[in-house]
């Protein structure tokens, strides 16, 4: 599926090949026909009027575009009760959840997520797919935006553009499941339930903090980059950075079972490779992978009070199995629960995020339970 931090290399090294890959980072791929044809949706975009960014830079007009499944239902006060958010990863679209590993279990008739029983809103974040970004003009003079202000952003979408006051659920995958948490403290009422998937509630740093660091260094060493200035696309340098989110995807029991072989590991790699940069920005890049930079939900754990279901997998490079931040973090909430998915064959690496059938039983209890 897409990474909760996927580009369209670490997407599709999570996805079988007979499958129809879910969008990838920052390529067009995520409006295809055999993504979209699947399933009835709408597509709008909502415009927020001098938008403040935790920077102190403004901008006029900032452009949030979304995509819905399902229709609004009020209740008898008049208002929307039946609103589910699901909030993409770093590089991705709102698009990637018509997925089939994700929409065809739980969109359908009788599924978890019937759209004729909830209205399902999948935005494009600050920076991502239809929304406003550097790609759009501004370079690297666009905002420096970072997680508090993609979520400020959602929570204007729903309550002005769509009128929404409360959330019956939240979902979030890599990017998004941190932004759930940051949802969680920032504004403790505003949905029923949360349901963070594939992230930690600590500030991206070792690792995670490295090999991103390197993903943008690679851009910016390359001397067609001109400081975000160049007239093509710094090819080396997309293809650096692209490499590590390829690697930071994966999923080691899976690819080896489906890829044995030096030849066939070799072919599927450079070939997802060469799809996946086609449609890079290097300034979008730098922008999504930088957005982490300020998240730190830790020290204000308590403030989350919506019931909980936080998700991660045992194979996820970027979220490793040994962390007990999960074990700890979850004694300072309300009401939270953490489930570690064991590593097989079948699960995804940092992917398994998007795969419904994985966690599907833990989504059902949730709903359930906060009916």
């Amino acid at each position: 599926m897409l990474l909760a931090f996927l580009l369209a290399a670490a997407q599709a090294l999570t996805t079988p090949p007979q499958a129809t890959p879910a969008a990838p980072i920052a390529t067009r791929a995520a409006s295809t026909p055999a993504i979209t044809s699947r399933w009835p949706t709408r597509e709008a975009d909502y415009t927020l009027r001098d938008f403040t960014f935790r920077s102190g830079e403004r901008m006029r007009e900032l452009r949030l575009h979304y995509t819905t499944l399902g229709t609004p239902h009020r209740n008898a006060a008049g208002e929307i009760d039946n609103a589910v958010m699901v909030l993409h990863g770093t590089g991705g679209t709102g698009k990637q959840f018509l997925a089939p590993q994700f929409a065809d279990r739980l969109y359908g008739p009788g599924q978890l997520l019937d759209i004729r029983r909830y209205w399902i809103i999948l935005p494009d974040n600050i920076g991502h797919g239809g929304s406003s970004k550097p790609s759009d003009g501004m370079r690297m003079a666009f905002p420096k935006y970072d997680y508090d202000d993609m979520v400020a952003a959602q929570h204007r979408l729903l309550t002005d553009g769509l009128g929404i006051k409360r959330m019956r659920l939240i979902m979030g995958t890599s990017m998004g499941c941190m932004h759930a948490f940051v949802w969680g403290e920032t504004y403790p009422t505003f949905a029923r339930a949360l349901m963070p998937l594939g992230c930690e509630v600590v500030p991206i740093a070792g690792l995670n903090r490295m090999w991103r660091q390197l993903a943008i260094d690679a851009i910016t060493s390359d001397p067609v980059w001109m400081a975000g200035k160049y007239t093509a696309e710094p090819a080396q340098g997309i293809r650096g950075a692209a490499s590590l989110l390829f690697i930071a995807g994966g999923a080691p029991l899976w690819i080896q079972a489906n890829y044995p072989t030096r030849d066939a590991a070799v072919t599927y790699a450079r070939e997802r490779m060469a799809a996946s940069i086609k449609g890079i920005d290097a300034n979008n890049l730098i922008y999504q992978l930088d957005a982490s930079r300020t998240y730190d939900p830790w020290p204000r754990l308590e403030a989350i009070t919506a019931p909980t279901v936080w998700i991660n997998s045992a194979d996820d490079f970027i979220n490793p199995r040994g962390f007990t931040y999960p074990a700890e973090g979850v004694k300072r909430m309300k009401d939270a629960t953490f489930r570690l998915i064991a590593e097989t064959p079948e699960t995804r690496g940092h992917g398994t995020h998007t795969w419904a059938k994985f966690w599907e039983g833990d989504l059902a209890a949730l709903l359930k339970r906060t009916d």
